[in-house]
């Protein structure tokens, strides 16, 4: 392997490359692998040091020791450290994101996990935004009291006062150690103003008199439909087994950002050992290669099975970003942060859950099971599966009612999706 200073540049004259190009070779030198067009897989724990000088300074690197010095790379010491397959997923998605530093998880949910135990202490309040993901409501509200740390949530897609309100209640409950906030939220695509909740943190300090960090979840866009380093986000977090992953094949997570903020959350994996192992840091590169036109066909897909939706007089109301209400505050933060909306939405059915399972178990094209982002179509129920650890009168708070659905739509026919969805419907 080689390191990012060999490779050709971002540029071919004074033509700047998109992500998507290089993504086919960017960190990767064939020569170094016997010419193989594909970085291998390099299934191995350790690697040999070429002297014991050469083993104490690279594990004076990686134990954070020493900084690297200008055009020096770290050497490969252990897997669990460091590993040629994981670099080079690393480099691809600081790349997307045009960040200085990404890091790669063994989930989505250790991501979100480092990402808080590596940046708060007990005694310091997380701020977040709901609804969000089931399984990072249930981390925050049963395991991180545990640790000391309090919490406060805001609804997403509600006025600005409710985000003025939640910090000024965390501030009072203590000193504000990081903001966490999914958007577009899961599962209703309710929004969240990321610069907005930046600038609030601008005026708040950690227990250590240092400005806390804001985490973003961008699952459900990123890193195609939405940049959120742009627009003020210190960390970017992913779940890798959807959009990214691609194929649900996988499971991964990710955090890009500045290395002031995604530095510590590696030297954490070191010490815990949540990382990725090679042959699936292998599966994610094989994915990046195809990102963008699955994104893109997945999003026009969703747009016309949306279209459909809306029309239809068995559904009560669809949560689509591209039917945002022209003027509205959620449309002009659309507008101002995301590309695109993306193939993941929610739809309430007139009834309650009898309806929606009548549904569910009538489809026959479209795949009944959680997860999204893979190239095929997914359903779920949230309330009864993904965000059924989440109690009652939160998820009601949040949206997430008994007649709500969530579409992941995929990249199969949209015709043939429509035709599914018509016949379950009639059985409703």
């Amino acid at each position: 392997m080689g390191n990012k200073k060999d490779f050709r540049s971002l540029t071919v004259g004074n033509h700047e490359l998109s992500p998507e190009t290089q993504m086919m070779g960017y960190g990767f030198d064939p020569k170094l692998s016997e010419g193989a067009l594909k970085p291998p897989v390099f299934l191995t724990s350790t690697f040999v040091f070429e002297s014991a000088e050469h083993g104490k300074d690279f594990f004076d690197l990686v134990g954070g020791r020493r900084e690297l010095n200008p055009g020096e790379s770290a050497g490969l010491v252990y897997s669990r450290f460091n590993n040629p397959d994981m670099e080079v997923l690393e480099d691809r998605l600081a790349l997307w994101e045009k960040s200085e530093l990404a890091t790669v998880f063994s989930s989505g949910m250790a991501a979100i996990f480092t990402a808080i135990m590596a940046h708060m202490k007990p005694g310091e309040v997380l701020v977040y935004s709901q609804p969000i993901y089931g399984g990072t409501e249930t981390l925050i509200l049963n395991l991180m009291p545990k640790w000391g740390i309090k919490t406060v949530g805001f609804a997403a897609n509600d006025s600005k006062a409710a985000i003025d309100e939640a910090f000024k209640k965390a501030q009072e409950m203590g000193p504000v150690g990081m903001a966490l906030i999914e958007t577009p939220a899961n599962p209703t695509c309710g929004l969240v103003d990321i610069r907005y909740v930046r600038n609030w943190l601008e005026d708040c300090q950690d227990s250590d008199g240092e400005r806390p960090p804001l985490a973003v979840d961008n699952t459900f866009l990123g890193p195609v439909w939405q940049k959120p380093l742009e627009h003020g986000a210190d960390i970017v977090l992913y779940s890798l087994t959807k959009y990214v992953g691609g194929h649900s094949d996988l499971v991964a997570g990710a955090a890009a950002g500045p290395a002031r903020w995604v530095k510590p959350m590696k030297q954490m994996r070191s010490a815990i050992g949540n990382h990725i192992d090679p042959h699936t840091c292998w599966m994610v590169m094989r994915s990046l290669e195809t990102l963008k036109i699955r994104f893109e066909r997945a999003t026009e897909n969703a747009r016309t099975i949306a279209e459909f939706l809306h029309n239809h007089p068995k559904v009560d109301k669809v949560h689509y970003l591209g039917f945002l209400e022209t003027g509205s505050p959620a449309h002009a933060v659309f507008t101002r942060q995301c590309l695109a909306p993306g193939s993941t939405f929610a739809f309430d059915l007139k009834g309650g859950e009898p309806e929606a399972f009548r549904f569910l178990n009538a489809l026959e094209v479209v795949k009944l099971a959680v997860s999204l982002g893979g190239t095929e179509t997914l359903i779920c129920h949230p309330a009864s599966t993904t965000h059924s650890g989440v109690p009652k009168d939160l998820r009601a708070k949040a949206g997430v009612n008994d007649a709500l659905c969530r579409i992941s739509v995929g990249i199969e026919s949209a015709e043939d999706l429509i035709a599914d969805l018509t016949q379950a419907l009639d059985k409703v």
